[in-house]
């Protein structure tokens, strides 16, 4: 009985680590947005390929596990966020498809720097990742967010995702 309450332990913090939260705070996911931005503009400019590595692992991070394991998420949700303004809810699935996209981008990073040998070819991308992290640091506009909004009406989007975020919006 011991292991069979360990193993259930365990498998209650692996569920809790390991889960996106819904709702995301607007101003945590916003600022995340803004270190990233920073982040890959000092790759851009610095040139050190290194840093790529830190950009993709946040973004893994935080698709895995939301805020949990990644640097820039916890510094978001329990520094900056609640020192900027009150929380503003907004649905998860939209926001874990964007940092899937942004894992997607650093990832193509990466790979075009590590096994193709093109460093312009990486910070090309990377410029590329600046530009929709700004919208959504600066404008507030989550483009992740859009196209999961248009896949979602246009029926390619799971419908228990699609219940999460309307009993959500209710």
């Amino acid at each position: 009985q011991l292991s069979t309450l360990t193993i259930t332990q365990a498998t209650r913090v692996l569920r809790s680590v390991f889960s996106f939260p819904n709702p995301v705070n607007e101003v945590a996911a916003r600022s995340v947005a803004g270190m990233v931005v920073a982040l890959t503009l000092a790759i851009i400019f610095t040139g050190q390929p290194w840093l790529m590595i830190l950009l993709a692992y946040g973004f893994l991070a935080r698709v895995a596990a939301g805020p949990t394991l990644s640097p820039m998420g916890l510094l978001a949700t329990r520094v900056l966020a609640p020192r900027i303004a009150e929380d503003r809810p907004v649905p998860g699935p939209p926001k874990r498809f964007a940092q899937t996209v942004g894992l997607i981008f650093s990832v193509t990073a990466l790979a075009l720097y590590y096994v193709a040998g093109s460093m312009a070819a990486a910070q090309g991308v990377l410029a590329i990742l600046v530009i929709f992290a700004s919208l959504e640091a600066f404008v507030g506009f989550c483009a992740g967010c859009f196209v999961f909004n248009r896949l979602m009406a246009w029926g390619l989007i799971p419908q228990s995702v699609c219940e999460e975020c309307r009993a959500f919006a209710a």
